[in-house]
């Protein structure tokens, strides 16, 4: 039997009426500074390999057992739901039960999985009903979606078939009550300062985000990688570097990492880096010839290139024409 509808006089509400249903103070976010508000949505990025799913393993577990891990204060314990797509459960398990040595049975109780997630889309009824009486059987206060792209069959290149996708999210988050941790693709070619934006289908995910943390790796060669943040309600945080322990499976601070070696520091690309790549090579050079020899020069990442690419043709240092590059005659 559906419920009776509510009057008018029961939803349209006074400012007065409102303040008096309200909490003298907002409560504390889930995830702090500002990571993960009640009822948020976080969305987590980054290119394949670079480490999304183990650092929202961390994240999960850390909520999981109340406690700070990886440099993100939790206020408190909660009860984690996560639905991951990507691995056997079995294997899954075994990835968790690394991680959990550092913890003890601390986070046993209220870290959850669905083992039944794949083949259920947000997308459709019966996917979202899925998700929805998971979430309530775990009493759940935060749910992992691990990947977007495996919960719906939408194309992620059309803005409308994304925006009904973040329906399904605003649906699953209401009617559970939960926060919701998304972990998502990014685009192919992201610039350096692009963090919302660079999110596959990032003018949709606009609508329904409250923050955004994307991994890069600085450069290559380095075991670490860089988080950056946007938050819709909270002042952006720095960037942090973070670096991972393949015995623990856990992240940590770069500076308390079990070495204590501090990061090597990145060097800017000068134009002159550019000029001298495309010197090696020859008098003209294809873009992904001369972006390989700025890295191999500068030991930069692939991103470092392409911008300092992009600002030598800007600023004239060289020209480009019919796809080469060359210095100016």
């Amino acid at each position: 039997m559906k419920p009776a509808a509510a009057s008018p006089a029961e939803v349209v509400l006074s400012l007065g009426q409102l303040l008096e249903q309200q909490p003298a103070a907002a409560p504390p976010c889930l995830v702090e500074p500002a990571l993960l508000p009640p009822q948020g949505i976080l969305f987590v990025g980054g290119e394949p390999k670079v480490g999304k799913s183990l650092l929202v393993a961390n994240l999960a577990l850390s909520l999981a057992a109340g406690v700070d891990r990886i440099g993100f204060p939790i206020p408190a314990a909660r009860r984690v739901l996560v639905c991951q797509f990507e691995l056997p459960t079995a294997q899954f398990v075994s990835r968790l039960a690394s991680m959990r040595r550092a913890l003890g049975a601390a986070a046993d109780q209220r870290l959850l999985v669905d083992t039944r997630a794949a083949g259920h889309l947000l997308s459709a009824t019966q996917g979202l009903g899925h998700f929805l009486a998971a979430a309530k059987a775990a009493a759940a206060e935060v749910i992992v979606l691990d990947p977007l792209y495996s919960t719906h069959d939408q194309d992620e290149n059309d803005t409308r078939a994304m925006a009904s996708l973040c329906q399904s999210l605003l649906r699953l988050r209401d009617a559970s009550g939960a926060a919701l941790i998304v972990v998502h693709h990014v685009r192919k070619s992201i610039g350096r300062h692009e963090i919302g934006s660079a999110f596959r289908g990032s003018s949709a995910l606009h609508a329904v985000g409250d923050s955004y943390l994307l991994l890069t790796r600085p450069a290559p060669q380095l075991a670490t990688i860089e988080l950056r943040f946007q938050f819709r309600y909270a002042a952006a945080q720095p960037p942090r570097l973070l670096e991972l322990n393949p015995q623990t499976l856990w992240f940590s601070s770069t500076a308390s990492s079990s070495t204590g070696s501090p990061a090597a520091p990145r060097r800017k690309v000068e134009k002159t880096d550019v000029t001298r790549a495309i010197a090696n090579i020859g008098e003209q050079v294809r873009y992904t010839q001369l972006r390989g020899e700025i890295m191999h020069l500068t030991e930069c990442s692939k991103r470092t290139a392409q911008l300092a690419i992009s600002d030598a043709c800007r600023e004239g240092w060289i020209e480009q024409a019919n796809g080469q590059y060359r210095l100016p005659l």
